[in-house]
């Protein structure tokens, strides 16, 4: 089980945002590039190498593995802490 403490953006980074001279669309796009750059950087050390040599492949086996783990396990099992309440597009029999 991983760490249920674990953020990808802070209150207080969030707080630095807002007060950034920035519009709104300019404040969710850094808010979601800081909690990226968090995202992928927890990626590459679950996979044991860099955020430079992480390949789109990977990230999506990673997403999938995550989101297996979730489903079997519960939400609480899984990094992404998010419920999807419809996954009838989910093709898991591959």
């Amino acid at each position: 089980m991983f760490d249920q403490t674990l953020q990808f953006l802070t209150p207080e980074e969030s707080a630095e945002v807002d007060k950034a001279l920035l519009t709104t669309p300019e404040k969710f796009l850094t808010r979601l590039t800081l909690s990226t750059a968090k995202l992928l950087a927890f990626i590459a050390k679950d996979l044991n190498t860099s955020v430079d040599e992480l390949t789109t492949a990977q990230i999506i086996a990673w997403y999938e593995t995550d989101s297996k783990r979730k489903q079997e396990q519960g939400v609480s099992a899984s990094v992404l802490k998010w419920e999807a309440t419809n996954l009838e597009d989910i093709n898991l029999e591959r």
